[in-house]
């Protein structure tokens, strides 16, 4: 993790002829091969629990020469990523990457991922209660619930949703392994029974419709892209292992799954395939199919493990291992859901933040998630599950958003002439882009329900912009630009900093709790530094960039307060902005590096689960400080007894100073 400071400290905490403003961006770039590819794999990998057995379903005996071509496709696709990922070190995608070319072609990249994402969570979380084997009439209910119960953890900002999340990757990969080694004696059968052309599949027109509707295998390469502002340093190295590791597991196990499926008892002597008997010449609906054809369909890796272990070591063994994989891969998907989720509000926060999405979309609560863009997250793929909750039309839905934004990706970096990408590399990108028009283009024509999805968030997200603009150019003509803001009190003359003098730290919000600070540091002739730290996750993380103070409008409102409030009171204030994953870590930090004697923290108004769930701030702050450092807590209120508490107080460092509250049970260090 590198800190990079706009000036530097000496050792007692005095700054040698620094400006009043620190700043501190932690860059925690910790993300290791090995960490990321994990990651990578709980989107990449997490496609196969739905793709192999559509693929059986669309092209019967001939789904592993399908997936064969698709491999190449996926193959070509990592290769594109490399590069993006070497060409955007600070995080990239195609927001990022479009961006460059066109503002509004960013824009219609980032509402193609949010159709992506949209349709992720919710055929996610579908497949994760079928592979829990839920009943089907109760699945678009519970979906919907358990859609809600996750934005509600992510409401208060949990952190070990990351780490649960590689958690059960790892756990997941090596379930697949375990699979993937019981079904090695169907590989042989299963390739015997490889037909070149089914009936029902004899046009070239049908074969690359077919080869369409199994493209959704590249859902969750994006991914990748968004992390390279947390890999470890050199970014294009860690990147290229990532991508090329995942790459190799996960093209090796899906063509042996796909050729185990060949094989499997009930679907060896298959001729036609399902789709065709039962969809095309039989008229029925995706959700009419049969039973034991849904079984395969719709959790194929879980009759994969249940045939596979049968035939290893008996039936009993069989069904065991089928339903504890399916329970294990039930997860995956859920925590695939739990990430869609973010995403979503990672792609609106960035879009908010650039004007091109409602400014309202930014506003953060006490966690520091952005919980007007959590909540229209959560509202979006439970909207679609109304409408729609059949995986093979989710997953048909779900193609045109993921192709739309490699295209616009692949090709916004082929047609970028500032980037530095080797000719024949630029060739390949070109001739890629040119693949993934043609299949988005192969999807609006067929599919006429995910173009009338996609079309529609796509014009309305453009409405929105269209009148996002309209409004500011209006108050730019009504409405002069003020002289000074907030940035202006921050980037103050250079002040310097008397060695004697007390210093206390303020850590809390409001202007209450500023009025406090700054009255006391009058009163003990002190000089208050005011820290504001930026809650940084994996997730949050806006791609291309770390947030920063120029773009903080709550940090520097935060800030410009105290430091307007010092000025009109004669207090020298030093204001301090940090963006960190550790919260409690930076403050304790900055307090004793700036040798403060006296740290002001506000009680938290969360709930007690929340505070079990995030963790208590102030209580572990309390737990760590040194014992030569007071630590005052207090709610946000009024100052009118002010006066009254300390109208005794001597001069000096006081040792515990705690407004009172009998309901607070909070910890002080003393």
């Amino acid at each position: 993790m590198q800190r990079v400071r706009v000036h530097a400290a000496d050792a007692n905490g005095v700054a040698q002829g620094s400006s009043r403003m620190l700043v501190a961006e932690h860059r925690p770039r910790s993300l290791k091969w090995f960490h990321a590819g994990p990651l990578l794999f709980g989107d990449w990998g997490t496609s196969r629990l739905y793709v192999l057995g559509l693929a059986f379903y669309y092209t019967g005996h001939a789904s592993p020469l399908y997936m064969t071509v698709m491999a190449a496709v996926m193959a070509a696709v990592a290769w594109a990523y490399t590069i993006i990922c070497r060409c955007f070190p600070e995080g990239g995608g195609v927001y990022t990457a479009s961006r460059l070319l066109s503002p509004t072609l960013s824009v219609i990249g980032a509402t193609l991922l949010l159709c992506d994402y949209i349709v992720t969570a919710a055929l996610s979380m579908v497949e994760a209660l079928h592979y829990f084997d839920m009943p089907h009439e109760f699945v678009v209910p519970v979906s919907i619930v358990a859609i809600i119960v996750i934005g509600m953890v992510n409401w208060l900002g949990a952190r070990s949703a990351g780490r649960f999340a590689l958690i059960i990757a790892v756990v997941a990969i090596v379930a697949s392994l375990l699979i993937a080694v019981a079904c090695i004696p169907f590989v042989w059968p299963g390739l015997q029974k490889i037909t070149f052309n089914p009936p029902g599949i004899d046009s070239w027109w049908q074969r690359w419709e077919s080869l369409v509707r199994i493209v959704l295998a590249l859902s969750g390469i994006e991914a990748v892209a968004n992390m390279t502002g947390l890999m470890s340093e050199p970014v294009a190295k860690t990147a290229r292992r990532t991508i090329w590791i995942v790459l190799v597991e996960v093209l090796l196990l899906n063509m042996i799954f796909c050729l185990a499926m060949n094989a499997l008892p009930g679907l060896i002597n298959q001729t036609t395939p399902d789709y065709i008997h039962h969809e095309i010449q039989g008229g029925l609906k995706p959700e009419q199919v049969p039973e034991h054809i849904r079984q395969y369909r719709d959790v194929g890796v879980k009759l994969l493990a249940t045939e596979a272990g049968g035939k290893m070591l008996g039936a009993s063994f069989g069904l065991y291992f089928g339903v504890s994989t399916a329970l294990l891969f039930g997860l995956l998907l859920m925590s695939a859901v739990n990430t869609a989720i973010m995403a979503m509000v990672s792609v609106q926060y960035s879009m908010a933040r650039d004007a091109e999405l409602p400014r309202p979309l930014t506003k953060l609560n006490y966690s520091g998630v952005p919980w007007i863009a959590l909540v229209v997250a959560c509202i979006l793929p439970a909207g679609v599950l109304l409408f729609e909750a059949d995986p093979k039309s989710l997953g048909e839905l779900y193609a045109i958003g993921v192709v739309g934004a490699i295209c616009i990706s692949v090709f916004s970096c082929a047609a970028n002439k500032a980037l530095a990408i080797k000719p024949w590399e630029r060739r390949g990108l070109w001739a890629l882009a040119a693949l993934m028009a043609a299949i988005e283009a192969t999807i609006i024509v067929a599919k006429p329900n995910a173009t009338v999805f996609a079309a529609g968030l796509v014009g309305a997200v453009l409405a929105v912009r269209w009148v996002l603009k309209s409004r500011a150019a209006a108050r730019a003509e009504r409405v002069e630009e003020p002289e000074a803001g907030w940035m202006a009190e921050l980037r103050d003359k250079p002040l310097k900093l008397e060695p004697g003098r007390p210093r206390i730290m303020l850590a809390a919000r409001g202007q209450d709790q500023a009025e406090y600070a700054v009255r006391l540091a009058k009163k003990r002739n002190a000089i208050l530094f005011v820290i504001y730290v930026r809650t940084l996750r994996v997730l949050d993380i806006t791609p291309g960039r770390i947030p920063k103070l120029d773009d903080d409008r709550d940090a520097q409102e935060s800030l410009g307060t105290v430091m307007v409030m010092g000025r009109d009171a004669g207090v020298p204030v030093i204001p301090i902005y940090v963006t960190s994953t550790e919260v409690t870590a930076e403050i304790l930090d900055y307090t004793v590096t700036f040798g403060c004697d006296t740290l002001i923290m506000g009680k938290s108004r969360r709930s007690l689960f929340s505070r079990k769930v995030v963790g208590d701030i102030v209580g572990e702050v309390a737990k760590q400080l040194p014992d030569e450092v007071s630590l005052i807590t207090r709610s946000a209120g009024p100052l009118s007894d002010l006066s009254r508490v300390f109208q005794d107080e001597p001069e000096q460092v006081v040792k515990v100073i705690r407004e009172p509250d009998e309901k607070d049970h909070d910890h002080d260090k003393s």
